[in-house]
C-alpha cells in the first residue's frame, strides 16, 4: 500500500468483519419471514395473507441485498489479505480514503463507480 493511501488496514478489516457478522445475524434472524406463506384461507383471511406475501417479498429482497453486501465484504477482505485493498478493481487507482471510511466494502473509485452507474 502506498503512502498515498494512509489507511488503517487493520481497522478497516475489523469493520468489514464486524459488518459481516451483523449481516449474517440479520440473515439468520429473518429466515422465518422469508419462508413460504400459508395459503389456507380457513386459517388466515385474504387480506392478511396478502400482507404476509408482501412482507415475505420485502424480506426476500432484503436478504438479496444482504447477500450482495456480503459478497462485496468478502472480496474486500480478500483484497486486504492480498494487499490490494484500497485500489479500484477497474482502473487500479487509489480509492479516496473518505469513500472507504464511509463504506469499507467499496471496490471502485468514484470515477469508475460513476461510469458503471451511467452505462446501461
Amino acid at each position: 500500500m502506498s503512502d498515498e493511501l494512509d489507511l488503517d488496514l487493520e481497522q478497516m478489516k475489523q469493520r468489514l468483519i464486524a459488518r459481516r457478522k451483523e449481516l449474517m445475524a440479520l440473515s439468520n434472524s429473518s429466515k422465518e419471514a422469508r419462508d413460504s406463506v400459508e395459503l389456507d384461507q380457513t386459517r388466515v383471511g385474504r387480506l392478511s395473507r396478502m400482507d404476509a406475501m408482501q412482507m415475505q417479498a420485502m424480506s426476500q429482497e432484503n436478504e438479496r441485498r444482504r447477500q450482495m453486501e456480503l459478497q462485496r465484504i468478502n472480496v474486500a477482505l480478500r483484497r486486504v489479505d492480498e494487499e490490494e485493498y484500497g485500489y479500484c478493481i477497474r482502473c487500479d487507482e487509489p480509492i479516496a480514503i473518505k469513500r472507504l471510511e464511509l463504506d469499507p466494502s467499496l471496490l471502485n473509485c468514484i470515477t469508475c463507480a460513476q461510469k458503471s452507474e451511467n452505462s446501461p
